[in-house]
């Protein structure tokens, strides 16, 4: 790709924030210290987790980059970054989130292949671009099509940067074409993060934001965008990112037999403690994250501090102001929603995080009912253990 180039080594990386808990240093998977992720709503870029599958491609020449559009269309173009930004601009604040949040937590039940991801592989940000809707219209796609005039049901968004698994090749993915044509499902070329220009990260210049769907889709460092007839036959939509029971292992699993997942189940976590904690005070603000894929939004989340027999509900918020579930008006619906609760602490014992999504969908209670052979998907309730300093000291008497 003219001006956008993959190197084939790490020595070119970027600077990142040194509280990153790195998971992979090369390639670099990080995510931030728990307390951070929610010190705001929206997450700021440093804090932003960093899911890579290779080195981090360098734009050398942005005025010669384009991303092109073709495949089964009538006529391919290609698009300068001055050209994208003529066209009418949004912003769309969205959580991405790695469909291996939480990965650890399920490898302790029983291995598990993958990045070992604590609670904060997620983030919430504000992106500004291009809808994929009004660029896919400019190649002869109208809005809420199914299928182009020549065949094409789904839109493959190509990387330019080099993966192991792809063998070297780029990263790529897809979505149906009636969701990339639906102005509503907010799908962006996105150039901007928090109003700054996209870091080399999170995708500069250009990537896809697919909102709603786990982070794999949202593809970064676009080189190309195809309209094909079938889903996209890429390592990470068929080999990877499918969601199987626990009965299946590596030597009986058919990749086949699942569909690539898109949307992400609801779930939340507990990010104001960690997972072993001492403390002196009667009471502790338990707070953290829910967010639920799709668009749905988070009708409750439930506080226990005794193992789940009983609950109390927290406090939910967005944008510092109390939330509430479906408000067209006030509630931004593909973010996430911050939660608080003011609890009794117990002597010693564990507190619970539970959400429930405005469609009644619930955490399930244990990881064992989920765990999979790539530990994706952990939404399990988030537990946490807590032990008051006075309790341990009578127990070492």
């Amino acid at each position: 790709m003219p001006g956008l180039t993959a190197p084939s080594d790490y020595s070119q990386e970027p600077p990142r924030h040194p509280s990153l808990k790195i998971n992979s240093k090369d390639p670099f998977n990080a995510e931030p210290p728990r307390a951070a992720l929610i010190s705001s709503y929206v997450t700021s870029v440093d804090f932003f987790y960093k899911r890579n599958h290779g080195p981090i491609p360098i734009v050398d020449d942005l005025e010669r980059y384009r991303v092109s559009i073709g495949g089964l269309v009538e006529k391919s173009i290609e698009l300068s970054m001055d050209e994208l930004r003529k066209l009418p601009k949004y912003n769309i604040t969205a959580t991405l989130q790695c469909a291996g949040n939480r990965r650890t937590a399920m490898s302790k039940m029983r291995t598990v292949k993958g990045v070992g991801w604590d609670i904060a592989a997620l983030g919430n940000a504000t992106w500004g671009g291009a809808k994929l809707s009004d660029v896919l219209e400019i190649v002869g796609i109208p809005k809420l099509s199914a299928n182009s005039s020549l065949g094409g049901r789904h839109v493959e968004f190509i990387s330019v940067d080099k993966c192991k698994e792809e063998k070297g090749g780029p990263y790529k993915a897809s979505i149906p074409l009636r969701q990339a044509t639906n102005p509503e499902a907010d799908v962006l070329l996105a150039y901007e993060m928090n109003g700054e220009v996209l870091n080399r990260d999170h995708g500069f210049p250009l990537r896809v934001i697919v909102p709603g769907v786990i982070g794999a889709r949202s593809v970064k460092w676009l080189d190309r965008i195809d309209i094909i007839k079938d889903e996209c036959q890429g390592f990470f939509m068929q080999k990877d990112y499918k969601m199987f029971p626990p009965s299946v292992d590596w030597d009986n699993i058919d990749w086949s037999t699942r569909k690539s997942q898109m949307d992400f189940p609801v779930q939340c976590a507990i990010c104001s403690l960690e997972d072993d904690n001492l403390i002196n005070q009667g009471k502790i603000t338990v707070a953290g994250y829910a967010v639920s894929g799709g668009g749905r939004g988070i009708e409750r989340v439930d506080i226990s501090v005794d193992g789940g027999k009983k609950w109390i509900e927290a406090g939910r918020y967005q944008k510092d102001m109390p939330y509430f579930a479906d408000d067209d008006l006030g509630s931004e619906k593909w973010a996430w929603v911050l939660f608080k609760a003011d609890v009794d602490a117990p002597e010693n014992g564990e507190i619970i995080a539970k959400a429930v999504d405005t469609a009644a969908n619930v955490q399930p209670e244990n990881v064992d009912v989920i765990w999979n052979l790539r530990g994706i998907l952990n939404t399990s309730w988030h537990r946490v253990r807590v032990q008051k300093a006075s309790y341990v000291a009578k127990s070492n008497l």
